[in-house]
């Protein structure tokens, strides 16, 4: 019986994150930049092989709320936030590939 409960319970818990989390069909737009608009696809990011966790840490972005962290240029090219992937080996490096990301 406590392993079925437990069983369940893991089995509650995936659905319950699965559910908080952005799909990978879903795109969030950030459009208060000077450099033009930023549009984060969550499918490129889970085509590259990437899970919400892997940037929803204490460490890079700890909330899944758009806007509760700060994005700059600055941090990014100092190697937080995105620029933690986006710096030419895991992913494009940000200071090289402006239009990749920003649209005007």
């Amino acid at each position: 019986m406590k392993k079925i409960i437990l069983l369940f319970s893991i089995v509650v818990l995936c659905a319950a994150t699965a559910a908080i989390a952005v799909p990978a069909n879903r795109s969030l737009t950030f459009d208060k930049g000077a450099l033009g608009a930023v549009e984060f696809s969550g499918k490129i990011h889970a085509e590259a092989g990437f899970k919400c966790g892997d940037c929803h840490n204490p460490n890079l972005f700890p909330k899944y709320k758009q806007g509760s962290v700060e994005i700059t240029m600055e941090k990014i090219y100092a190697g937080e936030l995105c620029g933690f992937c986006h710096n030419g080996e895991t992913a494009f490096e940000a200071k090289t590939s402006c239009n990749r990301c920003h649209v005007k």
